[in-house]
């Protein structure tokens, strides 16, 4: 029996999906990218964003459409926003009859395995009341997987050949598990193998992530990159959202980060036309982005999400305003990625490979970068004794030769 997974939204919902995915092969199942093929349809909805939602939702209407019989399992944020979706899980999927599980044969690893790097979900929920933001609606408050059952995770992907782990929650800096927070997890992560790779996902400005920052300053193996959902430079505006920090907090948290690794790659979170965003607040937004040298932005126009309290707002702003705000911060964000990108030409770089054909992957930067057309042709098809083979998950240091719209291209070393 074969099993498709459909899974939208954050790293959080990738994590889970996969987890899932592992199990379902544990009991038997095929995967499948078609759903014609598949007797089971597993949607993760994702309900962070208004079209977010309405994606999920017409997609889940095309396959009971196309396909009336077929049994499909409604999971994720969306069956918490839509309440004529059940949630449904494993619990009642029966295990595919197989020899796996016969005497004396070892039944297949419920380690997800299909990616080239691994996502480990430490922490779920937020205790947050940011008033443009639904999920602790669907996630409820603040929990953290146990300490050591999380590094007893890690060495399982590590057994199972993974180079590279990304660590995801719902809110990162929230994490905590018998006096352990995320700094220390983080820096027993990076101790299991110097070889393996820790990537952090999305953290909050303040003591916790400028405890982080320090961490992985003091761990090679733990990738230069943070990710800082920062959504305003206005005072105003953060308080309007009710965000747990203020501008002058990103700022210590940048700089810190560039004191210690210089060559960090930095990532943010912009919401433009917050309700009663005023010039001077889309300013101060723009001055912040300008000073900082951020090497990757993700930068949205508000729209309001029913059931917050910021969708009750007054004096919202035109929707042609949000998206031109929306473009003149992606165009400063263009700029400022191709001053970080190109400093890496004639530098030795290292790459997990996700993309077995071109012999590609993210650097610890996060910046993406590929084998040489020619010597990736030639790596592919080679497998003699004196030319070495590269394969999907390697970790490869790559001598950069060109920089071409924020991708990099070398050879291997």
């Amino acid at each position: 029996m074969k099993v498709c997974f459909e899974t939208f939204g954050c790293r959080l919902n990738r994590a889970e999906a996969l987890e899932e995915e592992a199990k379902y092969l544990a009991r038997g199942w095929e995967l499948t990218d078609s759903h014609e093929d598949a007797q089971l349809i597993v949607v993760r909805g994702c309900s962070v964003t208004q079209r977010a939602q309405r994606d999920c939702e017409r997609l889940i209407d095309h396959i009971k459409r196309k396909y009336p019989f077929k049994r499909v399992i409604i999971t994720g944020c969306l069956p918490s926003a839509n309440k004529s979706y059940t949630i449904r899980g494993l619990a009642g999927v029966a295990r595919k009859p197989t020899s796996a599980g016969g005497p004396g044969v070892q039944a297949p690893s419920d380690v997800p395995q299909r990616t080239a790097r691994a996502y480990l979900k430490v922490q779920d929920g937020c205790n947050g009341h940011c008033t443009f933001c639904i999920v602790p609606q669907f996630r409820g408050p603040s929990k953290s997987e146990p300490f050591d059952a999380l590094l007893d995770k890690a060495k399982r992907f590590i057994e199972a050949g993974y180079h590279e782990i990304v660590v995801t929650g719902c809110n990162l800096s929230m994490y905590a598990s018998g006096g352990k927070r995320l700094p220390e997890l983080l820096s027993a992560f990076a101790e299991l193998d110097p070889n393996c790779r820790i990537r952090l996902g999305s953290l909050e400005p303040g003591p916790i992530a400028l405890d982080t920052v320090h961490a992985i300053a003091e761990h090679e193996n733990l990738c230069r990159f943070l990710h800082i959902p920062v959504q305003s430079g206005s005072e105003r505006i953060l308080s309007a959202m009710r965000r747990p920090y203020r501008a002058k907090d990103v700022d210590a948290l940048v700089r810190e980060a560039v004191r210690l690794m210089p060559d960090i790659g930095l990532g943010c979170d912009i919401l433009t036309g917050f309700p009663d965003e005023m010039d001077n607040d889309f300013l101060a937004t723009k001055a912040l982005f300008k000073r900082l040298p951020f090497s990757n932005a993700h930068v949205f126009p508000y729209s309001e999400r029913p059931d917050t309290f910021a969708a009750s707002l007054p004096n919202a702003i035109p929707s042609p305003i949000r998206s031109a705000r929306a473009h003149e911060i992606a165009d400063l964000a263009n700029v400022s990625r191709n001053h970080f990108v190109k400093r890496f030409k004639g530098r030795v770089v290292e790459i997990v490979i996700e993309d077995e054909k071109n012999l590609a992957g993210w650097t610890s930067e996060y910046v993406w970068c590929q084998i040489g057309a020619e010597k990736a042709k030639t790596l592919s098809r080679y497998r003699g004794a004196t030319e070495r083979t590269i394969k999907r998950k390697d970790l490869v240091k790559v001598l950069v030769r060109e920089v071409h719209e924020h991708v990099l291209t070398g050879d291997p070393t």
